[in-house]
């Protein structure tokens, strides 16, 4: 009875954090700012690799972007530690799920281990992206591109441990979406950054 009841219990989790996502994403994509600000995001987002994502997860920040390369980066940022962070949350509750097999929660535990180191390089960019000053900027730049390019590998990184057998498959499903979700907004986020960086020191 006890292995049914985690089973119901896991499924509720992984049902309501899909939800939860879908509703982030019809918000984001239903909400627009002015034209010209929805433009300017589309047309910055044209130059990532995940184009659709990054609209649809900047969107709803127009008005707040307007056409300033530095706020989209910015927000592009925030938004990827927001939901790296909630994955992360969502990594540590079902790592201590009842019913794992042993190479399911080492796979779990290694993926916490690197979501969470994830969390950290994005933490560390955006306060150094909130000291942008003129005269460092260069230099802090450089620190900003190199955090968040290892916040992706490791993204990537627990993103291949669960390509194999280590999970089963619905776990293992819903569990890589989301880290692919994440590799992906950081992909978009340190475009945007790379963009911003060559657009003040081209």
């Amino acid at each position: 009875m006890e292995g049914s009841s985690s089973s119901h219990v896991l499924t509720a989790l992984l049902s309501l954090f899909i939800f939860t996502s879908h509703m982030n994403a019809i918000s984001a994509a239903g909400v627009a700012g002015n034209p010209s600000s929805t433009e300017f995001i589309r047309t910055s987002c044209s130059a990532t690799t995940y184009p659709t994502l990054c609209i649809t997860s900047l969107s709803s920040h127009a008005s707040a972007i307007q056409t300033s390369p530095k706020l989209l980066a910015h927000t592009a940022l925030s938004v990827t530690l927001d939901t790296t962070q909630s994955t992360s949350a969502m990594m540590v509750k079902l790592s201590q799920s009842h019913g794992l097999s042993p190479r399911e929660v080492a796979a779990m535990q290694d993926c916490v281990e690197e979501v969470g180191d994830s969390v950290d390089q994005l933490r560390k960019s955006l306060g150094e992206m909130n000291q942008i000053k003129g005269s460092n900027f260069a230099l802090m730049m450089s620190d900003i591109q190199t955090w968040v390019s290892a916040a992706l590998t490791d993204a990537d990184t627990c993103s291949e441990g669960f390509s194999g057998d280590n999970m089963n498959g619905n776990m293992k499903n819903i569990v890589r979406g989301r880290i692919v979700n994440i590799a992906h907004l950081t992909s978009n986020a340190l475009a945007l950054i790379n963009s911003y960086a060559s657009t003040l020191h081209g």
